[in-house]
Protein backbone atom coordinates (compact mmCIF):
# COMPACT_ATOMS: atom_id res chain seq x y z
CA UNK A 1 0.00 0.00 0.00
CA UNK A 2 1.00 3.19 -0.86
CA UNK A 3 2.50 5.93 2.10
CA UNK A 4 0.16 8.16 2.84
CA UNK A 5 1.25 11.61 3.55
CA UNK A 6 1.27 13.40 7.17
CA UNK A 7 0.32 17.21 8.05
CA UNK A 8 2.46 18.72 11.42
CA UNK A 9 -0.43 20.07 13.46
CA UNK A 10 -0.59 21.78 16.50
CA UNK A 11 -1.60 18.35 18.35
CA UNK A 12 1.17 16.49 16.55
CA UNK A 13 1.94 15.12 13.36
CA UNK A 14 -1.56 13.48 11.53
CA UNK A 15 -2.14 11.61 8.05
CA UNK A 16 -3.07 13.78 5.10
CA UNK A 17 -6.22 11.59 4.36
CA UNK A 18 -7.57 8.21 5.76
CA UNK A 19 -9.31 5.01 3.79
CA UNK A 20 -11.60 3.67 6.46
CA UNK A 21 -11.90 0.37 4.76
CA UNK A 22 -15.05 -1.93 5.85
CA UNK A 23 -14.95 -5.62 7.47
CA UNK A 24 -15.90 -7.02 3.73
CA UNK A 25 -16.21 -4.87 0.71
CA UNK A 26 -19.52 -6.25 -0.64
CA UNK A 27 -21.05 -3.16 -2.52
CA UNK A 28 -19.96 -1.68 -5.61
CA UNK A 29 -19.49 2.13 -3.97
CA UNK A 30 -16.94 3.79 -2.73
CA UNK A 31 -17.59 7.27 -0.69
CA UNK A 32 -14.93 10.28 -0.79
CA UNK A 33 -15.29 13.07 1.37
CA UNK A 34 -12.73 15.67 0.07
CA UNK A 35 -13.87 19.23 2.01
CA UNK A 36 -14.56 18.16 5.87
CA UNK A 37 -10.70 17.72 6.49
CA UNK A 38 -10.28 19.73 10.34
CA UNK A 39 -6.67 19.20 10.98
CA UNK A 40 -5.26 22.57 10.11
CA UNK A 41 -1.54 22.53 8.97
CA UNK A 42 0.81 25.16 11.25
CA UNK A 43 2.43 26.26 8.28
CA UNK A 44 -1.26 27.31 7.47
CA UNK A 45 -1.86 28.44 10.65
CA UNK A 46 1.53 30.94 10.43
CA UNK A 47 0.48 32.58 7.11
CA UNK A 48 -3.23 33.08 7.64
CA UNK A 49 -4.98 36.16 8.48
CA UNK A 50 -7.97 34.88 9.83
CA UNK A 51 -8.39 33.47 12.87
CA UNK A 52 -9.48 29.86 13.29
CA UNK A 53 -13.71 30.11 13.18
CA UNK A 54 -13.19 32.04 9.95
CA UNK A 55 -10.72 29.89 8.44
CA UNK A 56 -13.42 27.12 9.35
CA UNK A 57 -16.09 28.59 6.98
CA UNK A 58 -14.86 26.75 4.02
CA UNK A 59 -15.23 23.51 5.80
CA UNK A 60 -17.93 20.51 4.73
CA UNK A 61 -19.06 20.53 8.01
CA UNK A 62 -18.88 16.89 9.45
CA UNK A 63 -19.84 15.38 5.90
CA UNK A 64 -17.16 12.18 7.06
CA UNK A 65 -18.73 11.61 10.20
CA UNK A 66 -22.27 11.73 8.54
CA UNK A 67 -21.44 9.16 5.95
CA UNK A 68 -18.98 7.01 8.48
CA UNK A 69 -21.80 4.53 8.17
CA UNK A 70 -21.28 3.79 4.92
CA UNK A 71 -18.42 1.01 6.37
CA UNK A 72 -20.67 -0.79 7.93
CA UNK A 73 -22.73 -1.38 5.01
CA UNK A 74 -19.47 -2.42 3.36
CA UNK A 75 -18.08 0.25 0.91
CA UNK A 76 -14.81 2.14 1.91
CA UNK A 77 -14.45 5.60 2.67
CA UNK A 78 -11.82 8.09 1.44
CA UNK A 79 -11.73 11.22 3.94
CA UNK A 80 -9.65 14.28 3.73
CA UNK A 81 -8.63 15.19 7.53
CA UNK A 82 -6.01 18.40 5.73
CA UNK A 83 -8.68 21.38 5.21
CA UNK A 84 -10.28 22.68 2.01
CA UNK A 85 -8.73 26.30 2.68
CA UNK A 86 -5.13 24.30 2.39
CA UNK A 87 -5.69 22.38 -0.70
CA UNK A 88 -8.74 21.54 -2.55
CA UNK A 89 -8.91 18.20 -4.38
CA UNK A 90 -11.77 18.57 -6.04
CA UNK A 91 -10.19 20.83 -8.91
CA UNK A 92 -8.14 19.90 -11.66
CA UNK A 93 -4.43 19.76 -10.02
CA UNK A 94 -2.99 23.27 -10.72
CA UNK A 95 -5.47 26.01 -11.14
CA UNK A 96 -3.94 28.44 -9.31
CA UNK A 97 -3.85 31.91 -8.66
CA UNK A 98 -0.96 33.92 -9.82
CA UNK A 99 -1.14 36.70 -7.82
CA UNK A 100 -1.27 34.54 -4.66
CA UNK A 101 2.41 33.93 -5.43
CA UNK A 102 6.20 35.66 -5.03
CA UNK A 103 6.93 34.44 -8.54
CA UNK A 104 5.88 33.19 -12.20
CA UNK A 105 4.34 30.17 -11.45
CA UNK A 106 5.04 27.30 -14.18
CA UNK A 107 3.69 27.32 -17.73
CA UNK A 108 1.35 24.25 -17.34
CA UNK A 109 -0.60 26.13 -14.66
CA UNK A 110 -4.16 27.05 -14.97
CA UNK A 111 -4.59 30.52 -14.31
CA UNK A 112 -7.83 31.43 -15.84
CA UNK A 113 -10.14 29.10 -14.97
CA UNK A 114 -13.61 30.89 -13.37
CA UNK A 115 -13.04 29.01 -9.88
CA UNK A 116 -9.83 30.79 -9.81
CA UNK A 117 -11.14 34.18 -10.62
CA UNK A 118 -13.66 33.27 -7.79
CA UNK A 119 -10.71 32.76 -5.15
CA UNK A 120 -11.47 28.91 -5.21
CA UNK A 121 -8.98 27.23 -6.94
CA UNK A 122 -6.47 24.31 -6.17
CA UNK A 123 -4.97 26.74 -3.19
CA UNK A 124 -8.28 28.79 -2.60
CA UNK A 125 -8.01 32.29 -1.76
CA UNK A 126 -10.74 32.84 0.21
CA UNK A 127 -12.84 31.33 2.51
CA UNK A 128 -16.81 31.44 2.21
CA UNK A 129 -18.02 35.36 2.67
CA UNK A 130 -15.29 36.14 0.40
CA UNK A 131 -12.48 36.70 3.02
CA UNK A 132 -8.28 36.80 2.17
CA UNK A 133 -6.74 33.61 3.45
CA UNK A 134 -3.66 34.59 3.47
CA UNK A 135 -1.44 37.63 4.65
CA UNK A 136 1.25 37.68 2.36
CA UNK A 137 2.31 36.11 -0.99
CA UNK A 138 3.01 32.09 -1.10
CA UNK A 139 6.40 30.64 -2.47
CA UNK A 140 5.82 28.78 -5.37
CA UNK A 141 7.71 25.52 -4.23
CA UNK A 142 5.69 25.64 -1.12
CA UNK A 143 2.11 25.38 -3.11
CA UNK A 144 3.51 23.40 -5.94
CA UNK A 145 4.90 21.01 -2.44
CA UNK A 146 0.78 20.88 -1.69
CA UNK A 147 0.02 19.47 -4.58
CA UNK A 148 2.64 16.93 -5.22
CA UNK A 149 2.48 15.78 -1.74
CA UNK A 150 -0.83 15.91 -0.43
CA UNK A 151 -3.08 16.87 -3.72
CA UNK A 152 -1.52 14.28 -5.81
CA UNK A 153 -1.51 10.62 -3.32
CA UNK A 154 -4.98 11.25 -2.46
CA UNK A 155 -6.20 11.56 -6.04
CA UNK A 156 -3.91 7.82 -6.59
CA UNK A 157 -5.48 6.68 -3.60
CA UNK A 158 -9.32 7.43 -5.03
CA UNK A 159 -8.49 5.59 -8.51
CA UNK A 160 -7.18 2.63 -6.64
CA UNK A 161 -10.28 2.06 -4.63
CA UNK A 162 -12.45 2.81 -8.09
CA UNK A 163 -10.64 0.32 -9.86
CA UNK A 164 -9.95 -2.29 -7.04
CA UNK A 165 -14.31 -1.67 -6.71
CA UNK A 166 -14.63 -2.12 -10.68
CA UNK A 167 -12.70 -4.95 -10.94
CA UNK A 168 -14.73 -6.72 -8.03
CA UNK A 169 -17.92 -6.26 -9.26
CA UNK A 170 -17.61 -5.12 -13.08
CA UNK A 171 -18.67 -1.32 -11.97
CA UNK A 172 -18.03 1.06 -9.49
CA UNK A 173 -20.18 4.13 -8.22
CA UNK A 174 -18.34 6.49 -6.46
CA UNK A 175 -20.79 8.90 -4.20
CA UNK A 176 -18.80 12.50 -3.22
CA UNK A 177 -19.59 13.79 -0.57
CA UNK A 178 -20.47 17.65 0.28
CA UNK A 179 -22.70 19.86 2.43
CA UNK A 180 -23.50 23.29 1.91
CA UNK A 181 -24.77 26.24 3.75
CA UNK A 182 -28.36 26.33 4.75
CA UNK A 183 -28.28 30.11 2.41
CA UNK A 184 -27.73 28.36 -0.68
CA UNK A 185 -29.50 30.57 -3.38
CA UNK A 186 -32.87 29.64 -4.07
CA UNK A 187 -34.04 27.90 -6.82
CA UNK A 188 -37.35 29.39 -9.07
CA UNK A 189 -40.23 29.94 -6.44
CA UNK A 190 -37.38 30.12 -3.31
CA UNK A 191 -36.53 26.57 -3.03
CA UNK A 192 -34.09 25.46 -0.69
CA UNK A 193 -33.43 22.29 -1.94
CA UNK A 194 -32.15 19.82 1.34
CA UNK A 195 -30.02 17.70 -0.95
CA UNK A 196 -28.64 17.86 -4.31
CA UNK A 197 -27.19 15.05 -6.47
CA UNK A 198 -25.34 16.08 -9.39
CA UNK A 199 -24.14 14.38 -12.16
CA UNK A 200 -22.56 16.82 -14.41
CA UNK A 201 -25.87 17.34 -16.23
CA UNK A 202 -26.19 13.33 -17.36
CA UNK A 203 -22.47 12.83 -17.91
CA UNK A 204 -20.93 10.90 -15.00
CA UNK A 205 -23.46 8.31 -13.98
CA UNK A 206 -26.17 6.26 -15.54
CA UNK A 207 -29.56 8.24 -15.11
CA UNK A 208 -30.82 4.62 -13.50
CA UNK A 209 -28.34 5.22 -10.60
CA UNK A 210 -28.91 8.73 -9.99
CA UNK A 211 -32.70 8.46 -10.10
CA UNK A 212 -32.77 5.82 -7.60
CA UNK A 213 -30.51 7.93 -5.29
CA UNK A 214 -33.06 10.49 -5.99
CA UNK A 215 -35.92 8.25 -4.76
CA UNK A 216 -34.35 6.63 -1.68
CA UNK A 217 -33.38 10.10 -0.43
CA UNK A 218 -36.77 11.35 -1.27
CA UNK A 219 -38.38 8.51 0.91
CA UNK A 220 -37.19 10.33 4.03
CA UNK A 221 -38.97 13.02 2.93
CA UNK A 222 -35.92 15.45 1.62
CA UNK A 223 -36.26 17.82 -0.66
CA UNK A 224 -33.76 16.65 -3.86
CA UNK A 225 -32.76 19.10 -6.44
CA UNK A 226 -30.47 17.40 -9.38
CA UNK A 227 -27.32 19.82 -11.05
CA UNK A 228 -28.61 23.04 -9.42
CA UNK A 229 -26.89 24.52 -7.82
CA UNK A 230 -24.15 22.22 -7.99
CA UNK A 231 -23.50 20.03 -10.74
CA UNK A 232 -20.71 17.96 -9.54
CA UNK A 233 -17.14 19.59 -9.42
CA UNK A 234 -13.52 18.02 -10.55
CA UNK A 235 -13.47 14.81 -8.73
CA UNK A 236 -17.34 13.90 -10.68
CA UNK A 237 -16.45 15.04 -13.80
CA UNK A 238 -12.67 13.27 -13.85
CA UNK A 239 -14.02 10.07 -11.97
CA UNK A 240 -17.73 9.72 -14.13
CA UNK A 241 -16.85 7.48 -17.28
CA UNK A 242 -20.09 5.64 -17.62
CA UNK A 243 -18.45 4.32 -20.57
CA UNK A 244 -15.45 2.42 -18.48
CA UNK A 245 -18.55 1.05 -15.92
CA UNK A 246 -17.22 4.24 -13.55
CA UNK A 247 -19.72 6.16 -12.09
CA UNK A 248 -19.94 9.15 -9.97
CA UNK A 249 -22.53 11.42 -8.25
CA UNK A 250 -22.18 14.23 -6.14
CA UNK A 251 -24.42 14.71 -3.32
CA UNK A 252 -24.62 18.08 -1.24
CA UNK A 253 -26.58 18.12 1.98
CA UNK A 254 -28.06 21.08 3.38
CA UNK A 255 -25.99 21.85 6.82
CA UNK A 256 -29.25 23.62 8.62
CA UNK A 257 -30.54 20.02 8.72
CA UNK A 258 -27.60 18.55 11.40
CA UNK A 259 -25.20 21.61 12.48
CA UNK A 260 -25.32 24.85 14.42
CA UNK A 261 -22.97 26.71 11.18
CA UNK A 262 -22.12 29.63 13.30
CA UNK A 263 -20.83 27.64 16.44
CA UNK A 264 -19.39 24.58 14.02
CA UNK A 265 -21.11 22.12 16.23
CA UNK A 266 -23.89 19.22 15.47
CA UNK A 267 -27.33 19.98 16.81
CA UNK A 268 -30.01 17.04 17.50
CA UNK A 269 -30.42 16.34 13.81
CA UNK A 270 -26.98 15.02 13.51
CA UNK A 271 -27.69 11.85 14.86
CA UNK A 272 -31.27 11.32 13.16
CA UNK A 273 -29.56 12.34 9.66
CA UNK A 274 -26.50 9.89 9.79
CA UNK A 275 -28.99 7.42 10.65
CA UNK A 276 -31.14 7.97 7.31
CA UNK A 277 -28.14 8.25 5.59
CA UNK A 278 -26.58 4.66 6.48
CA UNK A 279 -30.58 3.48 5.61
CA UNK A 280 -29.83 4.84 2.32
CA UNK A 281 -26.49 3.57 1.73
CA UNK A 282 -28.30 0.17 2.15
CA UNK A 283 -31.28 0.91 0.31
CA UNK A 284 -29.07 2.13 -2.21
CA UNK A 285 -26.89 -0.70 -2.83
CA UNK A 286 -29.94 -3.27 -2.45
CA UNK A 287 -31.68 -1.57 -5.31
CA UNK A 288 -28.52 -2.11 -7.32
CA UNK A 289 -27.70 -5.67 -6.49
CA UNK A 290 -31.38 -6.73 -7.39
CA UNK A 291 -31.28 -5.15 -10.58
CA UNK A 292 -28.48 -3.97 -12.05
CA UNK A 293 -25.75 -6.90 -11.26
CA UNK A 294 -24.45 -4.76 -14.37
CA UNK A 295 -24.98 -1.32 -15.62
CA UNK A 296 -25.26 -0.59 -19.42
CA UNK A 297 -22.15 0.89 -20.65
CA UNK A 298 -23.92 4.11 -21.83
CA UNK A 299 -27.51 5.97 -21.76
Amino acid sequence: MARVPTLKTSNGVVPAFEIVEPKEHSIPFVFCSPHSGRDYPVDLMSETRLCRDSIRRSEDLFVDQLFALATEHGAPVLRARFPRAYLDVNREPFELDPNMFDATLPSFVNTSSLRVAGGLGTIPRIVAENEEIYHSRLSVPDGLRRIEDIYRPFHAALERLLYRTRDRFGFAILIDCHSMPSSVRALPGGRRPDMVIGDRYGTSASSRFVSMATAHLSAFGFDVARNKPYAGGYITENYGRPPIDLHAMQIEINRGLYADERAFRPHEGFVRLRHQLGQFVERFAADVEADYSRPAAAE
